[in-house]
C-alpha cells in the first residue's frame, strides 16, 4: 500500500470534519495530530473525535468506505482516496474501570470535555478545530507544551493504573520531544514501575524499539534508569555503573540512524556475557532477524575492531556479510572515522562485489569431479583454497586444484 501524501491526508481530514459537521454532528481533530501541529510538526496521521455514534459515522460515509475495527470503543476507520490514506473516527466517550490494565472495561459516550479528561497525557488531550483555526483545550495541554513538559492528566496514579504502558509512553514522548517529565507523574512512574510486566511483551517490545532507534535514544535511556523502569525492561543493562554506563550512552548517541540490531548491540557491547540479545528478543517480542542480527554484530565487533591487524580471507568472510555496513558503522561509533580498521573496511566494502567477493575457484562439486572422496577434509581444502585466492597465491581454476591436492597430501 502507498504512503499517504501528508497534503492529501490534511485535506482529507479537514473534509471528514466537514462532511461530519454538515449532518449536524460536532468533529474535531484529536490527540497527537494536535500536539504535533501546534510543535510545528508534520502530523504522520489524523484522528477525528465527534458527537456522532459508531453507526451514524458508517451510515454516513457508507458501509464500503468503513471498517468498524474499534466500533465497540466507538472507532471506525474511514477509508480516503489512496493519495489520502484513512482515518480514524472515535466518538466522544469516557471510559469505566481498566480491569486488565489495557483497555476500558466499558465505555458511554459523552462530550469533547469528558473525551479529553479520559486521555493519558495533557499534550495528547487537545482538541483542533481545522474549520475555524481553533484549539479547544480542556486540560492544560498548550501551557505543557509551552513548558515542554509530559504531564499526567488527572491524577498520575489513576491514569497508570488504566493502563501500565503509560509509564513506558511517558518516557518515550519526553524522548521524543525532548520534554520533562512532570514531577508528580515521574514519581508516579518511579512508584509503579515494577507493574509494567503487567504489559504484553509486544506492546512493552514496540514502545522500547521507538525509542531506541529515536535520535534522542540516549535521553531515553537516561530516563528509563530515572524512572526504574530499566530495571523490569531492560534489566540486562543495570549492571552497567559509571564508565561503562557513561560509554554506553556515548556509542548510542554516535551511532547515526541505527537498526535496532546496531542498538541492542551497543547496549550490551560492554557486559561481560554479550549472548543476552535472545532473551530481550523472547521478552518483548522482536523479529528473529534484529535478534541474530544483534548477536552476529557481537560475536563479529572484537575482530572488526582490529581488522587493520586481521588476515584478508578472514576479515572478507564477514565483510560480505549484509550486515557488514552496520557492524563497520559501529566500529566508526567506537573507535573514530581515522582509526586504521575503520579506513581498511571502508575502502574494501567500496570495492565492486566482484572484487570484495570474487567467484569461487573451486567448489566441493569439482573436487568430487577430481576424484576427491567426499569427507570431513573438504571444508578445510576448500577453506585453503578459497585463503590463497583471496590472498592473490591463486588466480585459476587449474592452479586452485593443484592447492587443493597439495592440501590434500595427494
Amino acid at each position: 500500500m502507498p504512503t499517504p501524501s501528508p497534503h492529501n491526508q490534511r485535506e482529507f481530514a479537514i473534509q471528514v470534519v466537514r462532511d461530519l459537521r454538515d449532518a449536524g454532528f460536532e468533529a474535531l481533530w484529536a490527540g497527537g495530530c494536535v500536539r504535533d501541529q501546534l510543535l510545528g510538526l508534520t502530523p504522520k496521521d489524523y484522528d477525528i473525535a465527534t458527537s456522532a455514534a459508531p453507526d451514524q459515522v458508517r451510515d454516513l460515509f457508507g458501509r464500503r468506505r468503513t471498517i468498524p475495527v474499534g466500533a465497540s470503543f466507538g472507532v471506525i476507520t474511514v477509508l480516503g482516496p489512496k493519495p489520502a490514506g484513512q482515518i480514524e473516527v472515535a466518538t466522544f466517550r469516557t471510559d469505566g474501570g481498566y480491569s486488565d490494565g489495557r483497555r476500558p472495561d466499558q465505555i458511554h459516550f459523552s462530550t469533547p470535555e469528558h473525551d479529553a479528561a479520559r486521555r493519558d497525557f495533557t499534550i495528547n488531550g487537545l482538541f483542533y478545530d481545522p474549520l475555524t483555526d481553533e484549539v479547544r483545550d480542556y486540560v492544560g495541554g498548550v501551557a505543557d507544551i509551552e513548558a515542554r513538559v509530559v504531564q499526567a492528566i488527572g491524577d498520575p496514579e489513576a491514569r497508570i493504573a488504566e493502563d501500565k504502558l503509560r509509564m513506558l509512553r511517558a518516557v518515550r514522548f519526553a524522548a521524543r520531544f525532548d520534554f520533562a517529565i512532570d514531577a508528580a507523574t515521574l514519581a508516579a512512574v518511579r512508584h509503579h514501575s515494577s507493574e509494567i510486566t503487567q504489559v504484553s511483551g509486544e506492546r512493552i517490545g514496540a514502545e522500547m524499539a521507538a525509542m531506541l532507534v529515536h535520535p534522542n535514544r540516549s535521553y531515553a535511556l537516561r530516563l528509563l534508569r530515572e524512572t526504574k523502569l530499566e530495571t523490569h525492561v531492560l534489566p540486562e543493562t543495570i549492571q552497567l555503573v559509571d564508565a561503562d554506563w557513561v560509554g554506553v550512552l556515548n556509542l548510542v548517541i554516535r551511532l547515526e540512524k541505527p537498526s535496532l540490531a546496531q542498538v541492542l548491540a551497543a547496549l550490551l557491547a560492554r557486559l561481560d556475557d554479550v549472548r543476552v540479545a535472545g532473551g530481550i528478543g523472547a521478552r518483548w517480542k522482536l523479529a528473529n532477524r534484529d535478534v541474530d542480527r544483534a548477536d552476529w554484530l557481537l560475536d563479529q565487533l572484537p575482530m572488526a575492531l582490529n581488522a587493520a591487524k586481521v588476515r584478508w580471507p578472514q576479515l572478507q568472510r564477514v565483510l560480505i556479510n549484509d550486515g557488514a555496513a552496520e557492524l563497520v558503522a559501529m566500529v566508526s561509533a567506537m573507535a573514530g572515522d581515522d582509526d586504521p580498521s575503520v579506513q581498511l573496511c571502508d575502502s574494501k566494502l567500496a570495492l565492486p562485489r566482484t572484487e570484495l567477493d570474487p567467484p569461487l575457484l573451486l567448489t566441493g562439486g569439482d573436487l568430487i569431479a577430481a576424484g576427491f572422496a567426499p569427507g570431513p577434509a573438504f571444508s578445510s581444502i576448500l577453506e585453503g583454497v578459497r585463503d590463497a585466492q583471496l590472498e592473490g597465491r591463486i588466480s585459476t581454476p587449474d592452479e586452485a586444484l593443484q592447492l587443493a591436492q597439495d592440501l590434500s597430501g595427494g
